[in-house]
């Protein structure tokens, strides 16, 4: 077999160097998209369009290569986010020759007058359920990202979407068809200003406009958080609660109950590209979440209105359950998170009522995960008469329930 050469073509063919154009002129097989091939009207070699699926198309790249020196055009560079990885995948990194270029994220940057090299770069082709995850943590690293928008998502969907979750203090630039001759650039002051219709090829950079959200920190005090009349989840016990959850990244939680949302966003700190669905039943809650979740910049929470567990059906799988709240459905909301519990994963509830400590007891029980208890009593220290005393508040159950790996 002839090891495949991959082209980069950066923006258009005007980016080739005479050695890259070179060795297309060689090729006997041109490959790739059409709208790259077209580039090439005059090469006389075969041509294997992707028209339809990846694998066929690679099936034929493949075999030709057995007997004839292959060129595969890419937009771009093909190792960044381009056909090289699934190329390197079927026939190994011995038989692909990778030539690098310009990547649309350094050519919508250089049209922009910006430095790209502490912007964050998210790609949405894919469309794969990691995608936007990994979005949402970007805008909490950077203050620059360059989003390659998917077929799922165009610019304009991705703007009403940045502004849905607080996210408004962002400059979006839309540039579309880099490199031809009909490029355009459109800027929007904010997230929720930007409109328009855009083709397939474009790229979304978005410039924070203002100072970066302070992300929570782990038991931050009560007054990081807009309430319902006090009504949250004390910093000590938040603190001990995401201990207990054991938190990591690309994981998936479901905050139940979430009422402010401070377990969810506290969480969302320690998870790098994982979602928070926060489910909250009164919709003053709900829009005191979203308030919350703007004021510290994680747009990776997802708030519900609706009642557990029946607003809990149409969730992702979670990897970790935090519960806050319940009343006379704690029984049926712990039953109905255990039934959808990852392998390994790991319910955490929270529960003052000496009847929900029992009923979180024997739910656990009965879904056959491996529980363990822990009893948090705290106490603040509080002047009085020029000395300090220590005043308690109320003492919480915190129960966790572990489900085993082979689930």
């Amino acid at each position: 077999m002839i090891p495949v050469l991959v082209i980069g073509l950066g923006l258009g063919p005007d980016d080739l160097s005479p050695r890259l154009r070179e060795l297309v002129d060689h090729a006997q097989v041109l490959a790739g998209g059409r709208r790259l091939l077209a580039y090439f009207p005059e090469h006389p070699g075969r041509r294997i369009e992707l028209t339809g699926g990846l694998e066929p198309w690679l099936d034929q790249v493949q075999a030709a290569a057995q007997s004839m020196p292959v060129a595969v055009l890419a937009s771009g560079d093909p190792g960044f986010h381009g056909v090289a990885t699934a190329l390197i995948r079927r026939l190994g990194r011995e038989m692909v020759r990778i030539q690098p270029n310009v990547t649309a994220m350094q050519g919508a940057c250089a049209r922009l007058g910006l430095p790209w090299g502490a912007a964050v770069h998210v790609s949405l082709h894919a469309a794969d359920a990691e995608a936007l995850p990994r979005l949402w943590t970007a805008l909490g690293q950077s203050d620059l990202v360059v989003v390659y928008p998917g077929p799922t998502l165009d610019p304009t969907r991705l703007a009403v979407m940045l502004a849905e979750r607080g996210q408004d203090s962002w400059r979006v630039n839309v540039l579309e068809n880099l490199g031809a001759a009909d490029e355009r650039l459109c800027s929007f002051a904010r997230a929720s200003e930007a409109a328009g219709v855009f083709g397939p090829l474009c790229v979304v950079v978005l410039e924070r406009v203002g100072p970066r959200p302070p992300a929570p920190t782990i038991g931050a005090p009560e007054t990081a958080y807009q309430s319902d009349g006090g009504l949250i989840t004390k910093a000590e016990v938040r603190a001990v609660a995401l201990a207990k959850l054991a938190l990591g990244p690309k994981l998936t939680l479901w905050d139940v109950g979430a009422g402010s949302g401070s377990v969810g966003l506290e969480a969302a700190s320690l998870m790098p590209g994982g979602t928070v669905w926060a489910v909250e039943r009164d919709p003053r809650r709900v829009a005191m979440i979203r308030a919350n979740r703007a004021r510290h910049g994680l747009a990776m929470l997802e708030a519900i209105e609706g009642q557990a567990p029946e607003a809990l059906a149409d969730l992702p799988r979670p990897d970790r359950v935090f519960i806050g709240g319940g009343g006379p459905r704690l029984e049926a909301i712990i039953a109905a998170c255990a039934a959808r519990l990852a392998p390994g994963g790991l319910i955490v509830v929270s529960a003052v009522l000496g009847g929900s400590i029992e009923a979180a007891r024997r739910a656990l029980a009965r879904a056959g995960l491996d529980v363990d208890e822990t009893f948090v009593q705290i106490c603040r220290g509080q002047a009085v008469a020029g000395q300090t005393m220590l005043k308690a508040l109320n003492p919480v159950w915190l129960l966790r329930g572990r489900a085993d790996g082979e689930k």
